[in-house]
Formats: structure tokens, C-alpha cells, sequence
């Protein structure tokens, strides 16, 4: 006859998928060898990881209900030589053996039994479920869905996030892009105690105009630990250095030095824009050092608007002579006011 898996999860044949899950559930809380102590209790752990691995599967379940376990492990079936796939070809299945596997990857990694002390919970909701704990104090405790004792559950705490600076050129803020880094991270094996190494590639969208300190965070992307929550991994936007240009907000500031003639006597000057243009800049006026001429909308987008744009802000510096003639000191005096 072969093993009856509805039995053994305690279902009916024709129970749906979250059915299947809640059985599971809590057949192997009751029967879990960490907290049932009885001779069989590793057997019927086991039992339970097998049971749930075929029916919780479309495939394994539609042939376990058409030619029972002899058929789905290959012993009969299938006109007398295995049960087929549905595509022609022979299909048997063989448990791999480690309900402790199954057990952690349902519970998402993490021993429910953590802060477990069997303590005995009064009156049970339609969410609730009964789990024999089979401890030395032989009393039953009231779990919830998540398979944490209710009002017991267990706080993990999040491990610190990990910050890395993020360097972006103005010419990327400018028109935005995507920059796809590399992070090596450890992660659970499916017993929930051992780690492997595993490297992922994240992309981060860098939106037009954001600004230095932008933070774009990744959730729980760091290394993972039993009993503890994996920390965030935030990337901070920095300004890479520019050789014409530095950024205030979404103004760009162009630095020009000139000469002392060219502050007292005028100028002309061609002024580079961010995307590559260029625009002549006629100043009549005396250019005092550290002077600002304005260029509206020729900075960098809002970040919030981005089809708005900040200014371009050229910023004189004067190029004072170390020394002077004597004649040309007399003309000054001359034609200079003395205050």
C-alpha cells in the first residue's frame, strides 16, 4: 500500500495548499526531536518533512494521488514501469532525507523554539494551534501561524546597517544612470546554522539631481546569522572631485580667474555648461575677487522636478601681480581714487 501522506499530515485528499501548509506546520512542532522526546518522535519528524515535500508539490502530489508512494518512488505505476511526468518520460522521487532541512526552510531559516519554555496558554483562537511539546511539564502551548508560542515570540535583533560611499560624477547626476555593485555576503544553509559566502550584484538607479548624502537603501542584504535579522546595506551618494566644477545644491559653481586688468577694465568669458555647451559672458563692470555672475537654468535638475533646473554660477577669482613697475604705480596713483 505504501505510506498514506494525507494520514500522516492528518488531511483529507482533497485539501488545498494552505491546508497542506498549516498541517505541516503543526505536525512538525509536535513531533520536532528537539521537543518531543518520545522513542518515534524522530520518525514521525521525518515522516512529517516527507509527507509535506510530495504534497506540497503539484507534480510529486499528482502522481502520489494516481499511483500512490510505490508509483512516485518508481516501484510501479505508470502501465508497470514508474509513473510518467505527463511528458512521456518516467519520473520517480526519493526524500533526500533531512527533515531538519525542510523544517528550516519553511520556518524561513529560524529555530521557532528559541524562547520555548513550555508555558500553557488558556483559550485558543481560529488562528491558534495546539502543539504537543512533549515536554517533562506535559502541557500544551498555544502557537500562532508564524510557529512562535503566542506572547512569547522572540525579538531577533537587526545587526547594524553596513554604509558605503557611493562616488557619482556631476556629469552622472546630470543625466542620471545605473551603477551595479558588486557585495559578498554570507547566508544560511538550510540546516539555519551553517553560513556559505555568496556574491550578488545590486543595481542602484541614480535619479537625475540627486544631491551628496542621497542614501539608497537595500533591506536586509547584509550577512545573515542564526537568531539575528541581516543588516541593511545603504550606499551614500558622494561627489566625485570635477576639474571644472563643484556643486552647491543643484547650482553649479564655474570658477574663472582673471586677470587684475581684466577686473578693472572688463572682460569677455566663455563659460563651459554641464552638458557640454558653452555661452559668452560680457562683464563691463569691476570685477571684485570672489564676485558671482548667474546663468538661470544651466545647473543641475531638482530632484523633485527634475525637468527643472538649478543655476550655473560663475565665480570670479582675480589674479593679484606679485609686483609692479614704478611707472605703471604712477599711472595708478594717478587715475585711481584714494579711497
Amino acid at each position: 500500500m505504501g505510506k498514506d501522506y494525507y494520514k500522516i499530515l492528518g488531511i483529507s485528499k482533497g485539501a488545498a495548499e494552505e491546508d497542506i501548509k498549516k498541517a505541516y506546520r503543526k505536525q512538525a512542532l509536535k513531533w520536532h526531536p528537539d521537543k518531543n522526546k518520545a522513542p518515534n518522535a524522530a520518525e514521525k519528524f521525518k515522516e512529517v518533512a516527507e509527507a509535506y515535500e510530495v504534497l506540497s508539490d503539484p507534480k510529486k502530489r499528482d502522481i502520489y494521488d494516481q499511483y500512490g508512494e510505490e508509483g512516485l518512488k518508481g516501484g510501479g505505476g505508470g502501465g508497470g514501469g514508474g509513473a510518467t511526468d505527463g511528458q512521456g518520460s518516467t519520473f520517480t522521487y526519493t526524500f533526500h532525507g533531512d527533515p531538519h532541512a525542510t523544517f528550516a526552510t519553511f520556518f524561513g531559516g529560524t529555530n521557532p523554539f528559541e524562547m520555548f519554555f513550555g508555558r500553557k496558554v488558556n483559550g485558543r483562537d481560529d488562528e491558534d494551534m495546539e502543539v504537543d511539546t512533549g515536554d517533562p511539564f506535559g502541557s500544551f502551548t498555544s502557537f500562532n501561524l508564524n510557529g512562535f508560542p503566542r506572547d512569547r515570540q522572540p525579538r531577533r535583533k537587526q545587526d547594524p546597517a553596513i554604509h558605503h560611499e557611493l562616488r557619482v560624477s556631476l556629469e552622472e547626476v546630470f543625466h542620471g544612470c545605473t551603477k551595479r555593485m558588486k557585495i559578498s555576503r554570507r547566508r544560511l544553509n538550510a540546516d539555519g546554522r551553517t553560513t556559505r559566502t555568496e556574491d550578488k550584484i545590486l543595481s542602484i538607479e541614480i535619479k537625475r539631481g540627486w544631491k551628496e548624502g542621497t542614501k539608497i537603501t537595500f533591506p536586509r542584504e547584509g550577512d545573515e546569522s542564526p537568531g539575528c535579522i541581516p543588516a541593511d546595506i545603504v550606499f551614500v551618494i558622494k561627489d566625485k572631485p570635477h576639474p571644472h566644477f563643484r556643486r552647491e545644491g543643484s547650482d553649479i559653481v564655474y570658477p574663472v580667474r582673471i586677470s587684475l586688468r581684466q577686473s578693472l577694465c572688463g572682460c569677455s568669458v566663455t563659460v563651459s555648461t554641464i552638458d557640454g555647451k558653452t555661452c559668452n559672458m560680457k562683464i563691463t563692470e569691476v570685477i571684485k575677487p570672489g564676485m558671482r555672475k548667474t546663468v538661470a537654468g544651466q545647473g543641475l535638475p531638482f530632484p523633485k522636478n527634475p525637468e527643472q533646473r538649478g543655476d550655473l554660477i560663475v565665480e570670479f577669482d582675480v589674479n593679484f601681480p606679485d609686483s609692479l613697475p614704478s611707472n605703471a604705480k604712477d599711472v595708478l596713483k594717478r587715475h585711481l581714487p584714494a579711497s
